[in-house]
């Protein structure tokens, strides 16, 4: 097969398929350079910080499998997919658990405020007497999208005694049964925002989730809560969350993604202090990259016996 890598993926993985395969790596390209390299690929894999849209599908009229190695699709016109019958197949699972990591990491930097005590720590200033924090335990935890993700946060939030509430886009008995046995409360998007201490969202971007957490949403917030986003930049309006942080109507935020990302983006909520921003890295461990590597090879060899079986059977 001809495979093109339009994203970086764990390289032991990237090896195998290079010793088996003719792979094209174009790492976050832009889409001139996608049309220019994709046209007799068959098959396409690509994480986030990368545009597949119709024209680059449209290149490749070859193609018959595409992988995203991760769980978002919003970087990929879905339409052109399902109109042309492509099959677009996502390795959600191994970075639950590294988002759901980072989801406590930010959370405790903001109850305790560690991002501010190291700083002062390395510039000589000992403020342990001047340095607050908060409790995660008997807090109320909020999840916003309580779904592959946001179910492993809920796990790790009811661990920690927190009381975990969360609401999912299509509600029914047999998921808030499935979500009470992992210690999570279904609820209403509106008691969800209304109730929690600290709210982590966990939704795919979408017309219906674009600014979701927009200035309305965010005054019906509880006083000094805590916002965290692990979900996708655009599902926040950030120009609110400025103004909801500055007056001090929010404790704080973590923002993991933003709605502009990459090399010299700075976010409009860099320099608060009650902020701490990180680079969209939530499933960027190695554990969770070396885990997608191996599903990519596992997806790509059964593609080519398939494709292998069905070609005997058409002989």
């Amino acid at each position: 097969m001809k495979i093109l890598a339009a994203s970086k993926f764990d390289p032991s993985a990237l090896d195998t398929l290079r010793e088996q395969h003719e792979v094209i790596c174009a790492f976050g390209a832009p889409e001139n350079v996608l049309k220019g390299v994709i046209g007799d690929c068959d098959a396409l894999i690509f994480r986030s910080g990368v545009q597949i849209s119709a024209e680059v599908l449209q290149a490749a009229p070859k193609l018959e499998l595409i992988i995203r190695a991760g769980s978002g699709m919003d970087n990929v016109d879905l339409k052109y997919l399902e109109q042309h019958n492509l099959p677009l197949i996502r390795i959600p699972k191994p970075g639950a658990r590294a988002v759901a990591e980072l989801a406590f990491g930010l959370m405790l930097s903001l109850a305790r405020q560690i991002p501010k005590a190291n700083s002062l720590l390395q510039e000589g200033h000992w403020a342990k007497h001047q340095i607050t924090g908060h409790l995660l335990r008997d807090k109320t935890l909020g999840i916003v999208g309580a779904g592959n993700i946001g179910t492993v946060v809920g796990q790790m939030g009811a661990a920690w005694g927190m009381r975990v509430i969360g609401c999912v886009e299509q509600a029914s008995p047999s998921i808030a049964e499935k979500l009470a046995h992992d210690g999570i409360e279904l609820q209403t998007f509106d008691n969800v925002i209304e109730n929690a201490d600290f709210l982590t969202l966990h939704v795919p971007l979408s017309p219906s989730t674009r600014n979701l957490i927009d200035g309305e949403v965010l005054a019906r917030m509880k006083p000094e809560a805590f916002l965290i986003n692990l979900a996708r930049g655009g599902v926040v309006d950030e120009e609110a969350l400025y103004e909801a942080l500055q007056s001090g109507r929010l404790r704080g935020a973590a923002l993991d993604v933003h709605a502009r990302e990459g090399e010299g983006m700075i976010s409009p909520l860099a320099g608060l202090e009650n902020v701490v921003l990180t680079p969209h890295m939530g499933a960027g461990t190695i554990d969770t990259q070396r885990e997608i590597g191996e599903r990519i090879i596992e997806i790509v060899n059964a593609h080519v016996q398939e494709r292998a079986a069905f070609a005997a059977k058409t002989a």
